[in-house]
This record gives C-alpha cells, sequence and structure tokens, in this order.
C-alpha cells in the first residue's frame, strides 16, 4: 500500500519499494499571470477547439484528459480527486498521469493509480497532494461549524458561516492550496482554487455544462459512470461559484469566465462568453504584455 511519509521534512510516497518525492504547493504559489484554460468533462468541451489554445496552461481533470489527447495538448496539470474514477477508468488515470506537467491528485487516488499500474507515479516529474480542509489523515479535525468560525480572520480562506444551517459552513474557497481546498461537489471548483493560488488572473472554464442528464462528452451508454450533479447543484456547486463572485473576485485579481454557453450555471455568477470574446480577452491581454506570452511550465 502506498503511505504518505515525512523524511527530512520533505513529504514522500512510499510503498517499501519506490520513493516518490512530493512537491509542496507552497513552492508554486503566485509563481504564475495571465490566462489558464480548466478543461471539464461536460459535452461542449468535445466541440471546443482546444488546440487553438495550445499556447495557454490547460488544467485537465477526470476524463476530460481524452480531449488533451486527441487535440495533441500538454496539460500544464491533471487533477484527480475522485478514487472511484480511478478505479473504473484507469487508463484515462494513467494518461493524465504520464502527459501532465504536473499531477495533482488525492492520496486516496494515488494509492489506487499506484495499485492499477505501479510504474506511472515513479515517471512523474511533479507530483502534488490534493488535500481538503479541515482534514488529517482523511478525517475531519474540527467540526464544520468550528472549522468555519476558526478561520474568519485568515485571507487565504473564504468561508460561509451559520449557526443554524451546516451546509453552509462547508462552503468555501482556498486561495492557498498548501492550507487545503474546498471540494463544492465538483472537480471544476477546485481547479478554480489551484489556479487562484498559482496566480492566474484570468480563469476560462471548458465543458463545465453541471447537467447529468447530458452526461461526459467522453463517455456514453453503460460505460457511463455516474453522477451525483443534480443532487449537489443547489446546496453546494451553485453556492460555491457564488463565494468566488461575491467574496473572492472583489478581493483578488480573479476574472472567471465559462466558455459552455449551456451550463447550468447562471451566467450573473459566471459570465458566459463565446469564442469571438474569448479571443478578445486574449488580445487584450497580449496587449498589456507586449504580445510576450510564454506558457506556463515552460
Amino acid at each position: 500500500m502506498l503511505e504518505l511519509k515525512l523524511e527530512g521534512g520533505r513529504r514522500w510516497l512510499s510503498d517499501g519499494a519506490v520513493r516518490i518525492p512530493i512537491a509542496e504547493f507552497g513552492e508554486c504559489r503566485g509563481r504564475h499571470q495571465g490566462s489558464v484554460f480548466l478543461l471539464a468533462s461536460g459535452p461542449s468541451a468535445g466541440e471546443f477547439p482546444l488546440s487553438r489554445y495550445a499556447d495557454w496552461p490547460v488544467v485537465a481533470m477526470n476524463g476530460s484528459i481524452v480531449r488533451c489527447a486527441d487535440q495533441r495538448v500538454t496539460p500544464f496539470f491533471y487533477l484527480c480527486d475522485d478514487p472511484g474514477f480511478v478505479r473504473d477508468r484507469p487508463d484515462l488515470a494513467c494518461l493524465g498521469a504520464r502527459s501532465a506537467s504536473h499531477l495533482a491528485m488525492s492520496l486516496n487516488c494515488f494509492q489506487a493509480l499506484h495499485q492499477h499500474d505501479p510504474t506511472v507515479l515513479p515517471q512523474c516529474a511533479s507530483v502534488l497532494l490534493l488535500e481538503r480542509v479541515n482534514r488529517q489523515n482523511g478525517m475531519a479535525v474540527l467540526s464544520d461549524r468550528s472549522y468555519a468560525w476558526s478561520i474568519r480572520n485568515d485571507p487565504d480562506l473564504i468561508c460561509g458561516f451559520s449557526l443554524l444551517h451546516r451546509k453552509t459552513n462547508r462552503i468555501g474557497f482556498s486561495c492557498d492550496m498548501s492550507k487545503g481546498y474546498f471540494g463544492g461537489r465538483t472537480i471544476p471548483y477546485a481547479a478554480t482554487q489551484l489556479a487562484c493560488h498559482l496566480g492566474f488572473s484570468q480563469v476560462f472554464i471548458v465543458g463545465m455544462d453541471l447537467s447529468k442528464s447530458i452526461g461526459r462528452f467522453y463517455e456514453t451508454g453503460a460505460a457511463a459512470l455516474p453522477s451525483s450533479l443534480d443532487e449537489d447543484f443547489d446546496d453546494y456547486i451553485l453556492p460555491s461559484f457564488r463565494i468566488v463572485a461575491e467574496k473572492v473576485a472583489p478581493r483578488h485579481p480573479l476574472r472567471l469566465f465559462n466558455l459552455s454557453q449551456g451550463s447550468r450555471l447562471p451566467a450573473s455568477v459566471v459570465p458566459k462568453v463565446e469564442l469571438t470574446e474569448l479571443d478578445a480577452l486574449l488580445a487584450a491581454e497580449m496587449a498589456v504584455t507586449d504580445g510576450k506570452h510564454l506558457r506556463a511550465g515552460a
């Protein structure tokens, strides 16, 4: 079993036979700027001309790595915090781990991936550990309400608080991934927090359709994995992105855009843009930097 070890002040993943060093999120905080694409798995991702924007960094997650492979785009980051996905679609998890410049997974995802193929992780150039806020060894340290109250003065952790409603205390946003991240019940929300942590100021989300009925672009029929989007949308997903719009964006140089015109997420929460608007926003960024654009991670 792959386990998390602390040796010489550094963290490692080890099963006794291999030692995989963990890069710390604190080392990459604020080191990037400009625009980034977050690639989710909704059907609209299958229609997006990703290769046209290959000069910008792309964060892939779960099965959206298929689009990167089809479009010959090397993802800057590959994210996964669902061990069920790794167990059910190990081929895609391995593809993401092997092709991305940086791999970020939860410990149970690393364990599932390593169990499937022990050769993958030792070959990764950069491995980071995704950890939820208020968790130690997978268990909550404080109650949701107590944790929400404890971070009320922390500028890096923006959280709801309620004495009456338990769910409110589970919803928040982390600007510092070394302190953990809030799940939001959808992986694009973790990717949004990562983008903020890295220093990107203009975030374009692709394939965030958020509809269980239309599924994912890379799977159909009986092969489709179950989804809880409908159950989680009103209670977790929508309130999480509202925190970005109402509490994060006013404090940080973070502009979030949704490239899915049919997304369930209202444009009043995350503005929706067409390709022509996307091109104009990127052109404006290039003009500010005098055309000097370097791919993140290059």
